[in-house]
């Protein structure tokens, strides 16, 4: 079994950093801002305001949100800082609709490895 499972960003000026220097796409749901890191491995951070929930909604959108991650962290290219920002509109979302977020903005972001041929 492979291990390569991401680090977290947890820092405000890592965070602050990927916002000022990043490029961002949104959807309904999330805004994902993506800025390359130099390094071999991705880190991720996620960041729920209380505009979205309570507590136990919060973490929940953020269990959701890396779980899809961890998923199918293998598709995704490496050496890039990610931040995923769910929007008052992920308060109710399902599993399976906050992983084809994820995936879309993967996609627009042209993150996934198998992405090179599609175009």
């Amino acid at each position: 079994m492979s291990y390569l499972f991401s680090e977290s960003l947890k820092k405000n000026c890592d965070f602050q950093y990927v916002y000022k220097n990043g490029k961002s796409y949104a959807n309904r749901y999330l805004v994902m801002y993506v800025l390359e890191n130099n390094t071999d491995g991705n880190r991720l951070g996620i960041s729920v305001s209380k505009k979205v929930g309570n507590s136990v909604v919060r973490h929940r959108v953020t269990r959701l949100i890396r779980e899809s991650y961890r998923l199918h962290e293998n598709i995704f290219n490496s050496g890039l800082d990610i931040v995923v920002v769910a929007r008052n509109s992920a308060c109710s979302v399902s599993y399976q609709e906050a992983e084809s977020a994820l995936l879309h903005l993967a996609k627009l972001h042209q993150l996934l490895k198998d992405q090179i041929a599609d175009g």
